[in-house]
């Protein structure tokens, strides 16, 4: 049985909530592409602060139950150690990456020397195979090592801290600027924190019990979503730290700490890992004839894919359900939208997308979407019958 061409009237309506859904959509885009970093960067200390209050409020409503103490006075004192444990977290991590980084500028030219003498090994161990590699590799492989050469020759440390050294007030000016969103931040929380059921009260109350009931199903999902994903991989990052940190200690690695930040900084980063660095840094180790240092970075690397493999799937499939190829396309799509950033909040969008698509967030404009796609298909075969 053909389809019948809906009337002109209903016609009009079905294209004009299209339309009215459409350009929804593309406001929402437009708002979040060019009015959000700007409200996120003018309130930030604020947002991060309700973050902060909404995280503190389960502990601080459990102790005033408990203690039968002011949430004030818990909300100050919950905050003051949280803030005092984190600060003293970091300032150590921070006297030891102070440390490291003054070491790294006082062997800088033995460092600077020494990469120069492994490029000029590497392209001497490459030239024992140039009668059995290709003309175009081998002119390929000789180029990357000039150019390797040459980035080397162009490292000046001393330009660069002189470079730092002129950009000093504006370095100033951003110090300055960070501390007082930082005071601003810790003010916010204990007030948002210490008053938190008024002001959800006075916000909840003015809207309207169903579109309440709703908002909340969908916090719950953007939650789970955004938080469950969030959760999972700064937990695998911070494994993956303690893994290269421990493993750098135990092999004697100079400068261990902060490669241990820099490679789970990229390893945080989906795809790339840690392995982008050491599979390439431990073959180096193998043509110099490093063998043993090799073989410790290799385990080093294995231990921490081993965790990836054997960790990753569980964590993830656990705070988030996202599957696999979904999680992959979240995060390629993300990165060719978004760049690294994309990267990690792609699979983040996608899982909420699918969240709310699940709620029946998307079953009225799917609904209009298959009427209307009904309605061309008959307009067609009308025409073809004619």
């Amino acid at each position: 049985m053909q389809q019948q061409p809906l009337d002109w009237r209903a016609r009009g309506a079905l294209w004009v909530r299209l339309g009215i859904r459409g350009g929804l959509v593309v406001a929402a885009w437009l708002l979040l592409r060019y009015v959000g970093p700007f409200l996120l960067g003018l309130l930030g200390p604020f947002v991060l602060a309700l973050m902060a209050a909404w995280l503190l409020n389960p502990p601080v409503r459990w102790l005033h139950r408990r203690l039968a103490v002011s949430r004030k006075a818990i909300s100050l004192v919950l905050i003051v150690l949280i803030f005092c444990a984190l600060g003293g977290v970091l300032y150590g991590l921070g006297i030891m990456a102070v440390g490291q980084i003054r070491s790294l500028l006082d062997n800088w030219p033995s460092l600077l020397a020494a990469m120069d003498s492994t490029a000029d090994a590497l392209a001497a161990w490459f030239s024992r195979f140039q009668d059995l590699l290709p003309r175009g590799l081998l002119s390929t492989g000789e180029g990357l090592m000039d150019s390797l050469g040459n980035w080397l020759e162009s490292l000046d440390l001393a330009g660069w801290v002189a470079s730092l050294a002129g950009q000093a007030p504006a370095l100033v000016s951003d110090v300055t600027a960070f501390a007082v969103s930082t005071v601003v931040f810790i003010m916010a929380s204990y007030l948002i924190t210490a008053d938190y059921p008024r002001l959800r009260f006075l916000v909840t109350d003015q809207v309207p019990a169903d579109t309440r009931a709703f908002g909340a199903t969908v916090k719950q999902l953007f939650v789970q979503a955004f938080g469950g994903y969030l959760k999972s991989q700064l937990l695998l990052s911070l494994v993956v730290f303690l893994i290269l940190a421990v493993g750098f200690v135990l092999i004697g690695q100079p400068y261990g700490l902060l490669l241990a930040v820099l490679f789970a900084v990229l390893d945080f980063i989906p795809i790339i890992g840690a392995g982008t660095v050491m599979v390439p840094w431990a073959a180096v180790d193998l043509i110099l004839g490093s063998y043993a240092h090799a073989v410790q970075l290799m385990v080093i690397w294995g231990a921490v894919a081993l965790f990836r493999r054997l960790g990753e799937p569980k964590i993830l499939g656990d705070q988030t359900g996202l599957p696999p190829i979904l999680s992959l396309v979240g995060i390629y799509a993300g990165m060719r939208l978004g760049g690294v950033l994309g990267m990690i909040v792609g699979p983040i969008l996608l899982l909420v997308l699918l969240n709310l698509g699940r709620l029946g967030v998307f079953a009225p404009a799917m609904a209009d979407l298959r009427a209307a796609a009904r309605d061309v298909l008959a307009i067609l075969h009308a025409g073809q019958r004619r």
